[in-house]
């Protein structure tokens, strides 16, 4: 695992869009399959909510294969989204995702002691939330700090799915190899994630924004960057593979059958 310079995140980017540039049709059915999934599990009140997190690593699974078979020319076929459960893997897969849980739950936890807990209730509460509560909480600082804790639980999950089911690295050992990896890739990761924070955030914002203006409606920019979103929330899983490759290597061919 060698060091990288800072210009290797943006390229990781590009990547992402050349992956989905491919197949962006297959890719983009792909992931509204997955979308709808996870709506669905997290109709079930609270176990469906911790489901939807304990599956959020499993189903890296699906658009890092989905990414290999693209560039191995290979169709991306709707039965991808089953890849971890189909891996010899797979307790191992949900083993990780158990974790994620745990350390999604420990950042929250962290998070409460800023605001007293005010950042979860919104988050769990049917009602409409209170604007005076909110105006007297500090959430943009519980979300910062909240971040800032979960940071290295994030470093040791990044690459720790396709360790696991490519690699058949044993669950400790496939976080050890990621933290390390993105720590020493840390200049390449920052640049990493400041593009998508501006591609995926403040582009759609400033867009929304100006349609909103020009158009004096508020459906129409919904509408225009519903589409957009898809696009790079597509774009920005296939860079996920991107990231991996550039360090660990491209894994064996993918096999090109419909299940």
């Amino acid at each position: 695992m060698q060091k990288l310079p800072a210009t290797t995140g943006w390229r990781w980017i590009k990547q992402g869009f050349a992956i989905f540039a491919k197949k962006p049709a297959e890719l983009t059915t792909l992931f509204i399959l997955y979308f709808f999934m996870m709506v669905i599990i997290g109709i079930v009140p609270i176990v469906g909510q911790l489901a939807q997190l304990i599956l959020i690593p499993v189903f890296a699974m699906t658009f890092m294969q989905a990414s290999l078979n693209v560039e191995n020319e290979l169709r991306v076929f709707p039965s991808l989204l089953l890849t971890a459960f189909r891996s010899p893997q797979r307790k191992t897969l949900l083993m990780l995702g158990m974790l994620y849980l745990l350390a999604a739950l420990l950042a929250f936890g962290a998070a409460a002691l800023v605001d007293d807990g005010t950042l979860w209730q919104l988050l769990t509460s049917d009602g409409d939330p209170d604007p005076a509560k909110i105006q007297q909480s500090h959430i943009l600082l519980t979300v910062l700090f909240g971040a800032l804790v979960y940071i290295p639980a994030a470093m040791a999950f990044w690459f720790a799915a396709p360790l696991i089911a490519w690699q058949q690295m044993p669950l400790p050992k496939a976080l050890f190899y990621s933290f390390f990896a993105v720590l020493r890739a840390g200049r390449a990761f920052l640049l990493y994630a400041l593009g998508w924070i501006a591609l995926g955030v403040i582009l759609p914002f400033l867009v929304s924004r100006v349609l909103a203006q020009l158009t004096g409606s508020l459906f129409l920019p919904i509408i225009i960057l519903m589409p957009l979103s898809i696009s790079l929330s597509v774009a920005m899983y296939c860079s996920f593979y991107a990231t991996y490759i550039e360090i660990f290597g491209k894994p064996a061919p993918a096999v090109d059958v419909e299940a």
